[in-house]
């Protein structure tokens, strides 16, 4: 379905209301009839571009039919629309309107005082709007949802996140049975376990009898962290086929968890980066405590910043930003997340956060709205940080994947099958899920089947 309207009259166009909307309509049918909705370019002579006359498009959907009229008259409909919060500067005149496919809204490029073109799309409902007009009007689905991706990767990071802050150590059978649990819900990666000093992290001494299982899985990757070259040439000779790393953007925190400073570490995980580049092994980097730290407090942006320069620069395929203690809000992660942005693409960026103060899911939220479409999460909200005092499990990923389908946002896993893996490991522990949504969903089935 295709919409078109307007609010108020322009400088190039009649100054009714109702003129305003037939002209807008005329000009909308042409230009999709003529360009396919291809975005035009600024004029040759410098000169200005009427409002109402551009438009941005990534589909190659129909469009050349306007709704009829309604009773009275008017064909148009009113909606109403805010853009994002997080974008704080207006868009340039004649710059190119930033599109991916893979986003549900689309804001195209061209402003004036008061005037903007929208295209927006619905994957709940099927329905495309094209809006020319002032930027309070949109559907009003659109105003609090918006911008969001049409499809997820969950990094499920459970096996070496969650189980590594356990007090007793998980029994090496029971550690497969997980990961292969989890490879079976549609979970693409599953980061396995980790090749650090048993000294340190006792719980994942069997790091190399773990992968002997799972390397040979098909179809999911397994990314295993590697703290140093020692560890990576543990990890290659073991049959790891990727590997992480990860540094701090608190110099404290650094120091407190590896006794080494941010530049240290970075130096560290270069020859890292060098080693699995000559072994063809990819690598995805970590940054902890991106909006606060145990030792230190709050966490400067710009820290978070050079540090994912400094990860994506060796060669990360992807960096993902942790919330380590967990005491992120929409208020501090987009600040964060902007600058971060301004020195590596977004489409390399993920989020990891920690739900100690409940704030996983709408910090989630907020970054897919900014353009990220990478969560890690961890089933049955295992995990923690065991040199993080304070910090609680990772946002659960059966609420992660229970708030994205719910959105109309695809991500290709099972949800029952993950709560069956979060049910398994639980009861192996002994305690209740971490997860909301599987206490919730398991309550409404356990109640369905008495009656």
């Amino acid at each position: 379905m295709l919409r078109v309207w307007s609010r108020s009259a322009s400088p190039c166009s009649p100054t009714s209301p109702h003129a305003l909307s037939s002209a807008a309509a005329a000009a909308t049918r042409s230009l999709l009839l003529r360009s396919r909705m291809q975005t035009p370019q600024a004029p040759p002579d410098g000169g200005h571009e009427p409002p109402c006359a551009r438009f941005a498009e990534t589909g190659d959907r129909a469009a050349d039919a306007l709704p009829p009229c309604s009773p009275s008259g008017d064909a148009r409909e009113e909606y109403t629309c805010r853009r994002p919060a997080f974008q704080r500067q207006q868009v340039p005149n004649w710059g190119n309107s930033s599109v991916g496919g893979n986003r549900h809204v689309l804001y195209a490029s061209y402003l004036s005082q008061n005037k903007q073109n929208y295209r927006c799309f619905s994957s709940s409902s099927d329905q495309e709007w094209i809006g020319i007009g002032s930027r309070e009007r949109m559907p009003f689905s659109f105003q609090m949802i918006h911008n969001l991706p049409r499809f997820v990767k969950i990094v499920e990071v459970g096996p070496r996140d969650g189980l590594q802050n356990e007090k007793s150590t998980v029994p090496t059978h029971v550690k497969i049975k997980l990961i292969q649990r989890l490879a079976t819900s549609g979970l693409s990666v599953v980061e396995a376990t980790s090749f650090v000093s048993p000294k340190w992290v006792p719980q994942l001494a069997d790091a190399k009898d773990v992968m002997e299982v799972v390397r040979n899985i098909a179809g999911v990757h397994f990314p295993v962290l590697t703290p140093n070259l020692k560890g990576f040439e543990a990890a290659a000779a073991a049959g790891a086929k990727e590997v992480a790393i990860f540094a701090s953007a608190s110099e404290a925190f650094s120091k407190s968890n590896i006794n080494c400073s941010i530049k240290e570490s970075l130096a560290r995980y270069n020859d890292v980066a060098c080693a699995a580049k000559k072994h063809e092994i990819p690598v995805r980097g970590y940054v902890s405590c991106v909006v606060g730290c145990p030792v230190e407090g709050s966490v400067p942006p710009s820290n978070v910043a050079y540090v994912a320069k400094e990860l994506y620069d060796m060669g990360c395929y992807e960096v993902s930003l942790g919330d380590t203690i967990g005491v992120g809000t929409p208020g501090t992660v987009v600040p964060m997340l902007e600058a971060v942005m301004s020195v590596v693409p977004v489409e390399k960026l993920a989020v990891h956060f920690h739900d100690t103060y409940g704030q996983s899911l709408s910090n989630i939220l907020i970054s897919l709205q900014m353009g990220v479409n990478v969560v890690d999460s961890s089933v049955a909200g295992l995990g923690g940080c065991p040199y993080a005092k304070g910090a609680s499990g990772n946002v659960a990923t059966e609420d992660v994947v229970y708030m994205l389908h719910g959105l109309g946002i695809k991500t290709g896993v099972d949800l029952g099958k993950v709560m069956s893996a979060g049910e398994f490991i639980c009861k192996h522990l002994g305690r209740q899920s971490g997860s909301k949504a599987a206490i919730a969903l398991s309550n409404v089935t356990a109640n369905a089947s008495k009656l």
